[in-house]
């Protein structure tokens, strides 16, 4: 079956390794949330640290499904066609600004590198099922500077 898009094994090779360093460590940060309360801690932090934890390790689920979907069809154990009918990234449940802001800033920083990625794997999940087949502003004005120029030849 011939190859409809550009995506390469080398890029989803690297996002996956990516993704699975950043899994990790959105695993051991929100792994806390899983023991019992400290004295004295906030309950609304414990809450945002629940809930925005939920999220995140969500979040990054779906990309490293996305990312495995991909790998499945470069290895010939999924179709090309059925990655694009059951294949989606789904989109991303945004974190709450005001439950981040009980978080320490490097929990925050985790948080945005996840929803950073996920905007980058969904980019590039609407280009792949797009045949990468969208145009830039640059080729489009080549393009038209191409045909102007063939109308005078």
């Amino acid at each position: 079956m011939a190859r409809t898009t550009n995506l390469s094994r080398p890029i989803v090779e690297a996002l996956y390794t990516e993704a699975l360093v950043l899994a990790d460590d959105v695993r051991a940060v929100f792994a806390a949330g899983t023991r019992e309360p400290l004295a004295g801690e906030d309950a609304f932090v414990r809450l945002a640290l629940s809930t925005e934890g939920l999220k995140t390790t969500t979040r990054m689920m779906h990309v490293l499904a996305w990312l495995l979907n991909q790998r499945a069809l470069f290895q010939g154990e999924l179709s090309e066609n059925q990655v694009r009918l059951h294949g989606a990234l789904p989109p991303d449940r945004g974190s709450d600004e005001a439950q981040l802001a009980l978080l320490e800033p490097e929990t925050r920083e985790l948080i945005a590198d996840t929803e950073k990625l996920h905007q980058r794997i969904a980019r590039l999940d609407e280009a792949w099922r797009q045949h990468f087949e969208m145009a830039s502003p640059a080729r489009a004005f080549q393009d038209r500077i191409g045909r102007e120029l063939g109308r005078f030849g």
